[in-house]
């Protein structure tokens, strides 16, 4: 609908000669968002959910109200478009006209979309994830539209308002916040709005305009909580100009802090609270006068830069280096919002309000000199990049012009061996680059940015002279070839980029120009990037601080040396993306090793006095002892530091510990049962969870057996099935393997009716089981990895325990075999309904 009719169905079901609802108009877009939630006391009551997007309010009705508890599912039935005039309404609605009843502003404030440049597209995909800041409801929220019963059409559209974990999270006391019984706007009550009750004559007590309302030019009640951070976007070069300020982008972790009345608290860019874990800077700061700072808090090397390793190192417990706290903004004084001022009068305030010299509070000064010139000097430091911004703009929240980062780039020649055309089939898309090593032209990966219309026109040509039927490449190929023109290798470019991948290639190539001053047969690999073949094994470089970290946890075996502390920890840390994506957030169950796997090993279930603040608590309704959890790679090398050999997942999340969210069969071989056995019963396994509606994946456990997992969706509608019905789930699906072939299969739990069978075990689907992680190691002699495969994988040959730690910690990561495992997930009680009718069969 054009933008100047959304309104239409809101004024068309209005008859305003009766109502005081504003008749509005479709408004101008603001610099900032504005949200509302109105308490509305119609045929039941109900909260009206509104946000600011296109000039108008984007509405929901959610009828139980907002929660800040995680587990709430809370149903909000998509409304017409309102005016943005709306948000400062309160009054009574005559009946029985639309909406007859009693409004009230419960809450208002500015919100933030995860992305505002796709908010459009969220929308209409049906998953818009954005961040309040108001005077009551603060943090992540979550508005997932439902799909329609049956895949009949409705007649509106049905969406999940949910509150996502964090620090504004209260579980377990979600509705507590709906007990405030006054409006954020009068102070009246439902009951007193209703009885035409005057407004308590305060000094500006009048509304305010929504866009004010967050950030008024008079002093504020009290100090905000959290502002929505602005981010920058990221360019190839700096940007040019007298209007630019340029900073040093420190590599450390994004925090606000927050000073009011000698106490600071200090805040990640997603509002979580982590004041502990930089405990020392919060001490410092508390001597600060009120005020909100953005900034950057690092961790110094011995040369006394800001290094990210050693920053994780501090915050695993793991080294005591010195934090620092780099102060870069001002958004708040203690008095007043500066969001609205300038940069460069934000950072002059700042200035005079940090101490001199001070060793853990810095002001991070900017330099006016052109960009390219700082860049160069950032990079000739080792620092990470620059952050340009301009001196005369307002704070924005999310992501705008108004703030770009550059990073320390390569600049080297490549040879061209191939190119795609643009999308419409014509143009210069991207160029396929390489280098020659050992006689042989190497791939190095595509160069897709850069290109200026006669350059690029001038290198098409030159192109397509030298096309050719196959790639000039030797070894490693790109990802994608059905789009490739393949040409003679003759011709060289200059390629800006940000250095290697595992794989030994680019990252973020950009086009610099044609060199013909260089011949093709001369240019060799920059720097050397990885090699595709795996390197020699150099002893691992223990974090900062770890305690033993030469101490062997494997002795040496025929086939794999002896691995040491300090080998896990190495292995944490570069597996750590693929590790955390199957433990980060469930609870965890650990395999410890103090003194190696021949010292004595000891399972660990609880989380205990006195671990590393990396490892987290959960609580778990009914046990008397909360369970541990990890969320980052710093929690990874906090296990490392604890001699943590293995890692054993619940097939839940730690925030909904009684719902499944993954089911793990254990297909386990009795002793002389052939692994190619094994291997049939994984497959047909396979082929019945398939037929069921799921979508299985393979992984060998570094022992004798193989595991299928199955990721299962969250229910679609009420409580959903439970872990009792995933079990019984589990359960009936071996004992249908077991009843069609009863000499190999047994569910059995008694050892001796395993004789000769493979022992299908499905209890690892229960509430407080666990199961051994993919990428996991092993406290078993050799180090094997519980490793994910392919289904292509899984034939005759296969080696349940042929990955070991050993191995994977060499040369390049190779493709992950689960691809798509994150986006497989399957409906549970769709599956136990199409079982059903396969047992009554």
């Amino acid at each position: 609908m054009p933008a100047a009719d959304t309104l239409q169905r809101y004024r068309a079901k209005r008859n305003f000669a009766r109502t005081a609802e504003p008749r509005g108009e479709v408004a101008a877009a603001g610099a900032r968002l504005s949200f509302v939630v109105q308490r509305h006391d119609a045929r039941r009551l109900h909260y009206d959910l509104r946000l600011e997007w296109g000039g108008v309010l984007k509405s929901w009705a959610v009828t139980r109200g907002p929660s800040l508890d995680p587990a709430d599912k809370r149903l909000a039935v998509e409304v017409e478009d309102h005016p943005l005039d709306y948000a400062g309404f309160e009054g009574s609605i005559p009946k029985p006209d639309y909406g007859g009843g009693t409004v009230q502003v419960f809450d208002r404030g500015l919100w933030a979309p995860l992305d505002v440049a796709k908010v459009d597209q969220d929308l209409a995909k049906g998953e818009l994830k954005f961040v309040l800041s108001g005077e009551r409801l603060k943090g992540g929220f979550v508005l997932v539209r439902m799909k329609p019963r049956g895949g009949r059409k409705e007649a509106r559209n049905n969406w999940l308002l949910i509150k996502e974990k964090d620090s504004m999270a209260t579980p377990g006391k979600g509705d507590a916040v709906l007990a405030a019984k006054t409006s954020v706007l009068s102070g009246r009550t439902l009951e007193q709005i209703a009885n035409g009750a005057a407004a308590p004559k305060t000094k500006g007590a009048a509304a305010p305009k929504m866009k004010d309302a967050a950030a008024p030019k008079t002093k504020p009640a009290g100090l905000p909580e959290f502002f929505e951070p602005q981010l920058c976007r990221l360019v190839d070069t700096p940007p040019r100009g007298e209007d630019w300020l340029h900073e040093l982008k420190i590599d450390g972790y994004r925090l606000q802090m927050r000073t009011e009345g000698g106490k600071a608290t200090l805040r990640t860019r997603t509002g979580l609270d982590w004041t502990d874990r930089f405990s020392s800077i919060a001490k410092a700061a508390a001597t600060l006068p009120d005020g909100i700072i953005d900034g950057e808090a690092a961790a110094l090397d011995a040369q006394g830069q800001p290094d990210f390793p050693t920053l994780q190192a501090v915050l695993s417990g793991a080294s005591d280096a010195a934090l620092v706290f780099f102060a870069f903004d001002l958004l708040h004084d203690g008095k007043r919002d500066l969001r609205g001022e300038t940069l460069e009068a934000r950072k002059q305030v700042l200035r005079k309000r940090l101490p001199a010299k001070h060793p853990v509070l810095r002001f991070l000064d900017h330099f006016p000199a052109p960009g390219a010139a700082v860049l160069a000097s950032a990079c000739r430091l080792s620092m990470e990049g620059i952050v340009s911004k301009q001196r005369h703009a307002a704070y924005r929240a999310g992501r705008g012009a108004a703030w770009a980062k550059s990073k320390c780039r390569g600049r080297d020649e490549f040879v061209v061996g191939g190119f795609t055309r643009g999308l419409r089939g014509n143009g210069l898309g991207a160029l396929l680059a390489g280098a020659w090593r050992g006689g042989k032209l190497a791939y190095l990966g595509r160069v897709g940015t850069g290109f200026q219309a006669a350059p690029a026109a001038d290198l098409l040509q030159r192109l397509s002279k030298l096309e050719r039927g196959s790639s000039p490449f030797s070894g490693k190929q790109a990802a994608k070839l059905s789009d490739v023109v393949w040409v003679e290798p003759e011709l060289v470019v200059e390629v800006a980029h940000g250095g290697w991948t595992e794989d030994g290639l680019m990252r973020h190539a950009s086009f610099q120009g044609l060199r013909e001053d260089k011949p093709a047969a001369q240019v060799t690999p920059p720097q050397d990037p990885p090699r595709q073949e795996p390197a020699p094994r150099r002893k691992a470089k223990p974090p900062l601080g770890m305690s033993n970290p030469d101490r062997v946890l494997w002795p040496a075996t025929d086939a794999t040396p002896a691995l040491t502390k300090a080998d896990l920890a190495a292995y944490y840390a570069r597996h750590a993306d693929r590790i955390l994506e199957h433990v980060a957030g469930r609870p965890l169950s650990l395999l410890r090793a103090p003194d190696g796997i021949e010292g004595g090993l000891f399972f660990q279930r609880h989380a205990m006095p006195g671990q590393s603040p990396l490892i987290g608590a959960v609580q778990v309704e009914g046990q008397p002892k909360p369970f541990m959890r990890i969320d980052d790679a710093a929690g990874l090398a906090a296990l490392a530091q604890v001699s943590a050999v293995e890692l054993h997942p619940w097939g839940a999340r730690a925030d909904t510990p009684g719902v499944p969210d993954r089911l793990v069969f254990d297909l386990d071989p009795d002793e002389g049962v052939p692994f190619d056995r094994v291997i049939e019963a994984a497959l047909d396994l396979r082929d019945r969870l398939k037929a069921l509606g799921l979508k299985p994946f393979a992984r060998v456990t570094g022992g004798k057996g193989l595991h299928v997992v199955v990721g299962l969706a969250p229910p679609k509608r009420g409580d959903g099935p439970g872990w009792p019905e995933a079990k019984a789930f589990a359960r009936l699906v071996c004992g249908l393997m077991e009843r069609d072939q009863p000499k190999a299969y047994t569910t059995a739990l008694a050892k001796k009716a395993r004789k000769g069978r493979i022992f299908l075990d499905y209890l690892r689907n229960d509430r407080l089981s666990t199961a051994i992680a993919s990428w996991s190691p092993r406290g078993r002699p050799g180090a094997p990895v519980a490793r994910p495969v392919a289904w292509s994988a899984v034939k005759p040959g296969l080696d349940p325990a042929g990955w070991t730690l050993h191995a994977l910690n060499q040369g390049r990561i190779s493709a992950d075999p689960w691809v798509g495992f994150g986006k497989s997930d399957g409906s549970l009680r769709d599956a136990m309904e199409a079982l059903a009718r396969e047992a009554k069969a």
